[in-house]
């Protein structure tokens, strides 16, 4: 397959060196970015979608078409920060989760047509690598249905959702965020691992095609005090699930504050080798 002018140089390198060194920093919550800043319903539809037949306020990632100097103000406002590593605004933009606005044929322009990148290029940064800051794209995100547990509590048999047709809406996920010149491909808040490994075949069938690897960072959610995914894994049986796409970083997000994701986190560095991430969810006060 011909390589996209678009697609970055491999920074595997750039990133093992700068993380051998010193703790790189993630870029915090886009959501709640987004939140502070209200776009009303207008303002979520711009003019390309003023007359479209269902509400999309909420649609987050529809932003990055309709608001995109909103999105890139928030990238920019975490790279001045000190940020190393900013996370695209893709977290729903597959076809299955934009599907509820009845939007699913924009999930290959919603994670091209993005501002990370020219928000990175603008901005210093404390990363010293010449690929950095990197930019960090979210592949895999839960999406809005999962493909282990039930959505009917009557029939725990029941599925809304196939594997092949998760491999096929994160492959095209995939394709957008490496075209639009992503450095990294995250898959985060894995609360379903089947869901996650759908999400690995479909990067390495984009690895396969492209003759090349990207690095890969995976993120698991512990959702409670039990220790375990929501579909039921413990931090290590979690880890060998999915240790075969050799992720540059593994580690847990969400849910949990750091004081409480503390011992999860130790195993996780006990049992992974390769490097560790933790990004907690903030507790007040």
């Amino acid at each position: 397959m011909t390589e996209s002018s678009n697609h970055r140089p491999d920074a595997t390198d750039a990133l093992t060196e700068a993380l051998t060194s010193r703790i790189m920093v993630l870029d915090g919550a886009m959501g709640t970015a987004i939140q502070r800043d209200r776009p009303d319903e207008a303002g979520y539809r711009g003019d390309r979608f003023k007359d479209w037949p269902s509400d999309v306020q909420g649609n987050n990632d529809l932003l990055s078409i309709t608001q995109p100097q909103i999105i890139a103000g928030i990238h920019r406002e975490y790279l001045e920060a000190g940020a190393d590593l900013i996370e695209t605004n893709t977290f729903n933009a597959t076809s299955i989760s934009l599907s509820d606005y009845g939007m699913e044929d924009l999930a290959y322009s919603s994670t091209w047509s993005r501002p990370a990148s020219p928000a990175a290029s603008a901005t210093p940064s404390r990363c010293s690598t010449p690929t950095s800051p990197a930019t960090s794209s979210e592949p895999s995100a839960p999406t809005s249905r999962t493909a282990s547990i039930s959505p009917d509590v009557n029939d725990p048999g029941a599925r809304n959702i196939t594997y092949d047709q998760l491999v096929e809406a994160y492959l095209e996920q995939a394709n957008g965020l490496i075209d639009g010149g992503s450095d990294v491909l995250m898959i985060e808040t894995i609360f379903d691992t089947l869901n996650a490994k759908a999400a690995i075949f479909a990067l390495e069938t984009l690895f396969e095609q492209h003759g090349r690897r990207w690095p890969v960072i995976i993120s698991g959610t512990i959702t409670d005090a039990s220790g375990r995914t929501l579909s039921g894994q413990v931090t290590e049986a979690f880890w060998y699930s999915v240790r075969h796409v050799k992720p540059l970083l593994v580690g847990l997000n969400c849910a949990l504050g750091a004081k409480e994701m503390r011992p999860y986190i130790a195993e996780m560095s006990r049992v992974a080798d390769t490097f560790v991430s933790l990004l907690p969810q903030r507790r007040s006060a």
